[in-house]
């Protein structure tokens, strides 16, 4: 048996610190506003939509696949070959 934490072994989420933002005198507009901006540093929303649905493993991978294939082209783009 491993050392790791039960719940850890049934994929259950890791526990993390909490996003918080304080709602100073500035008001609750900005407060929103610089809880989406951390949200969005930390991937939350992004791990949410891929989170939404079940996707097959052989599925993820292809998906993987391309989306490093379309990252090499942009890139090959980007940088003129000599």
């Amino acid at each position: 048996m491993s050392s790791e934490n039960p719940a850890q072994q049934l994929g259950d989420a890791i526990q993390c610190k909490p996003v918080e933002v304080a709602v100073g005198e500035k008001g609750v507009e900005r407060a929103i506003k610089h809880l989406k901006r951390k949200m969005a540093a930390e991937g939350i929303l992004r791990e949410l939509k891929r989170r939404r649905h079940y996707m097959k493993p052989s599925v993820k991978r292809r998906k993987k696949e391309s989306e490093a294939a379309r990252r090499r082209r942009k890139r090959e783009k980007q940088v003129p070959v000599r």
